[in-house]
């Protein structure tokens, strides 16, 4: 018995010393701050982290997303938590597959991650309608974001859940789990002005709110210079290195260092150079920061409805070091690993005391950190935007490009510049497979009114108060009476956004779309009127709902008019405004279901039609071979949905096409960096390639169906899948 009990010993010790090196905490201690850091387990620490949106990818990508992020040497995990996506009925949650924050909290620490959990609840994020379920917007007496009763019931309601879910897993810190951290409200600093003294009272009770909820870690507002204490408050933004807290007690914090930016249809996609995020990464630990987040890390896709804006892009690639398909984005991924390694050789120093600056010449600085005990690590630093620079320090002489960092763990030796790359660079592919669709079925979408759940009022109605947002689509139609002959006669339409498709007697007669700068849209479209009555049918649609801005709840979208005939000859002008509206929430094919593939009005007919718009199409494919990560090419189609096998891989769009002047092959990372300093993709869509998750694809018979809203030839689409390195047959986005 007792050699049985050595070598239980023995197998608990081993057992021990694995979770040791694969969990952040054994046993549980509450994270506690000063001005030098977050102090966990009981040690003050220098932090790196990343964020990654559990939704925004797939469970099945969540181990390698981990283990990437690990070995490109974060310590921590940032992730948001959306309220719209776990409550989208009050009081009914959803917690599966890629809502499952458990799972992916506990991935994270098996990892040997930290967890950063932003729970808001309002997120921005490009996310539809910030974040907040559209429910919300029908409480009666509610005013989102402010001191309101209502509003302050269902947020705490809501916050406190999620809180109680983690503490019933122990996931917290405090109990011997991952996160570290978690954030209350977003960005309130950049709009708070436009709620008057009622943003005061409001920050003040989520603060108490929040803390209340006894979770053992220090609590951030980032963007919030106010945040009262404990608090922390914290910057987002391209540079944070001139960040300081509004206390001398907190740690300076940066929740988003953006590694590029996101792209909207119809506009240049965004890249920022890893030289100029390693620049503000090392500025930032060079003047005193303790905590800094790449937003994204991995940015991953806007699946289904899931994007905001309006008109932000299916992806959400954010030109992150893991892409949206789950490669590393080299060197960008490896450089930034170079600038970690080199950091968190000067952790013990940069935690032990405060830093001491000094000029080196114009625009020239050396921080040092030095201890009574001999420690002694150093940043040198060009901020010039023009010319590099020689410098002496500490006897030595040291070379600085412009616009760089040099990282000096022992105060002599450079461990790395943040200009100078050393990581290999790779390119990521799109490779065409075989042709993988034959045979096309497809279904017309009724023109107008076509539910019995329609309904009847007088004027014009606001789309997303009629529609709750259950659809992209609100039907508005009417009808006219013409007598005799009719001089050609002008439809003038005004809408709040984001589109619009105008039928008279069942044809189209013109069509008119927003924008991210301007999602209103207003058209004037010729049309003959026949004797007797006209049918007038609307479509308005919606590209993913606003998530930012002052009352951004109020903002709107559809029809709200005027709605005219002009006359072209005499100038008279028939108001519709006021007339009598038949209404319908969403497509006849949206309330048949069309989109799981399985009806049995989907039939193979020997026509297929090509460039028409309002029509279901439906086929079936089998895998592209291998693993690597697929996408849909839709190059042939013109805007609209895409499912397979029943699960929304998003909006497609890939007739919108951005302007042909802007963008560059190849930019400079020296000098600070705005979205429209670097962009690519002019003359092209937006958004070409479509990413298709491996795991929601079986090896044969697979559905794919789609919704096509402008018009398409749906034979021209093709699968593609995501390589890195070239290939005779690639092409690169």
């Amino acid at each position: 018995m007792g050699g049985g009990g050595g070598a239980a010993a023995a197998m608990f010790c081993s057992l021990f010393l694995l979770l040791a090196q694969t969990t952040p905490f054994c046993v549980g201690e509450n994270v506690t701050y000063d001005h030098r850091g977050l102090v966990v387990g009981g040690k003050r620490r220098v932090l790196i982290s990343g964020s990654i949106h559990y939704m925004r990818s797939t469970p099945e990508m969540w181990p390698d997303l981990m283990k990437k992020s690990k070995d490109g040497g974060l310590d921590a995990i940032q992730t948001f938590v959306f309220w719209n996506l776990h409550e989208p009925i009050r009081g009914q949650y959803d917690f599966e597959g890629r809502k499952d924050l458990v799972k992916f909290v506990k991935l994270a620490g098996e990892a040997g991650l930290l967890v950063h959990l932003r729970i808001g609840p309002y997120a921005c994020a490009e996310w539809n309608y910030g974040g907040f379920p559209l429910w919300l917007h029908f409480i009666p007496g509610i005013v989102l974001r402010t001191d309101n009763e209502p509003f302050k019931a269902e947020m705490k309601r809501f916050t406190t859940k999620i809180v109680d879910m983690m503490k019933q897993e122990n996931l917290y810190a405090s109990q011997g789990g991952p996160i570290i951290l978690s954030q209350i409200e977003n960005e309130y600093g950049n709009v708070d002005s436009a709620y008057g003294e009622s943003a005061k009272t409001y920050i003040t009770w989520a603060a108490s709110m929040a803390t209340s909820l006894d979770t053992g870690v220090p609590w951030v507002m980032c963007q919030q210079s106010n945040a009262p204490n404990p608090i922390i408050n914290a910057c987002n933004g391209f540079y944070c290195d001139q960040f300081s807290p509004n206390s001398v007690n907190k740690p300076k914090m940066w929740t988003e260092n953006w590694s590029g930016w996101f792209s909207s249809f119809g506009d240049a996609v965004p890249y920022r150079p890893v030289e100029d995020i390693a620049f503000s990464t090392a500025r930032f630990y060079q003047l005193g920061g303790t905590f800094q987040n790449y937003y994204m890390y991995h940015g991953g896709t806007n699946f289904g409805r899931t994007s905001g804006g309006p008109f932000i892009t299916t992806t959400y690639d954010y030109d992150s070091p893991i892409d949206e398909y789950g490669l590393l984005r080299q060197p960008k991924w490896g450089h930034l690993k170079d600038v970690h390694k080199a950091i968190k050789l000067c952790e013990e120093a940069l935690v032990a005391t405060d830093p001491k600056t000094t000029s080196l010449g114009s625009n020239l600085e050396a921080t040092v950190y030095e201890t009574e005990t001999g420690l002694c690590s150093a940043f040198l630093a060009n901020v010039d935007t023009k010319s590099d620079a020689n410098v002496k320090f500490n006897g030595i002489s040291y070379h600085l490009p412009a616009w760089s960092v040099s990282i000096l763990p022992d105060c002599k030796n450079v461990a790395l510049n943040t200009a100078k790359i050393s990581s290999v660079g790779t390119t990521s592919k799109f490779v065409r497979t075989d042709e993988l669709v034959s045979v096309w079925s497809w279904i017309d979408e009724p023109v107008g009114i076509s539910s019995s759940s329609a309904f009847t009022k007088l004027g014009l109605l606001e789309q997303i108060n009629t529609t709750a947002d259950q659809s992209d689509y609100l039907w508005y139609s009417t009808s006219v009476e013409a007598k005799g002959d009719q001089p050609q006669t002008v439809l003038h339409v005004n809408s709040l956004g984001h589109g619009i498709y105008a039928f008279v007697n069942g044809e189209l007669a013109g069509s008119r779309r927003g924008s991210y700068s301007n999602p209103k849209v207003s058209i004037d479209v010729p049309i003959n009127l026949v004797p007797g009555q006209n049918k007038i049918d609307l479509l308005s649609l919606t590209v993913g709902l606003q998530n930012y801005g002052a009352y951004y709840d109020k903002v709107g979208a559809g029809i709200t008019g005027p709605v005219q005939l002009k006359n072209s000859q005499n100038g008279s002008i028939a108001d519709l405004s006021l007339k009598q509206w038949t209404y319908q929430i969403g497509l006849r094919g949206e309330e048949l279901g069309l989109s799981s593939g399985s009806s049995s009005l989907w039939a193979s007919r020997p026509t297929l039609p090509k460039n028409k718009p309002l029509i279901w199409y439906k086929t079936t494919f089998d895998a592209p071979i291998g693993t690597s990560p697929v996408a849909i090419d839709f190059t042939g189609m013109g805007k609209g949905e895409a499912w397979i096998n029943g699960q929304s891989i998003g909006r497609y769009w890939p007739t919108y096409i951005v302007q042909d002047n802007g963008c560059n092959d190849s930019c400079s990372y020296i000098g600070s960096f705005s979205p429209s300093k670097c962009m690519t993709n002019c003359g092209k869509p937006t958004q070409q390639f479509y990413h298709v998750p491996r795991s929601w694809i079986k090896s044969s018979a697979n559905t794919l169906v789609l919704f096509e809203e402008m018009g398409g030839d749906p034979t021209q689409i093709s699968f593609a899948t995501r390589e890195t390195g070239g290939s005779i047959y690639a092409v690169q986005q």
